[in-house]
């Protein structure tokens, strides 16, 4: 939407961070069986921008997986709103940590 943009039209890179740490935090928590955090963000690369109106897909894949911890690999997506083409415009490796009731790291994440 306008709010979510700068003054030439592209979307906020934080807005489309927060989309992609949504959907790696539902992976990651069904993946644990449980809540997660978000520990880390790395290796964000911002390829194209993205307009508003276009839609954006968010795509998630396990790398690794720890004792308590995990890493996801997060691909953002854009298609033209009346268009079929897409194009990849932002991919990064996220880590979460599985937290117990209290709040504490837990060792209880299925291995691959």
């Amino acid at each position: 939407m306008p709010a979510d943009t700068n003054p030439y039209g592209d979307i906020f890179g934080g807005w489309l961070v927060s989309q992609m740490d949504l959907a790696a935090s539902a992976f990651a928590s069904r993946h644990s069986r449980g809540r997660t955090v978000t520990a880390a963000i790395e290796a964000i690369s911002f390829i194209q921008p993205v307009k508003v109106g276009d839609e954006v897909s968010v795509y998630v894949s396990l790398l690794s997986v720890g004792r308590s911890s995990m890493r996801v690999a997060v691909e953002a997506w854009q298609r033209d709103r009346n268009g079929e083409q897409t194009k990849r415009v932002t991919k990064a490796t996220f880590t979460f940590v599985a937290l117990d009731s209290s709040g504490k790291p837990r060792p209880e994440i299925d291995p691959l």
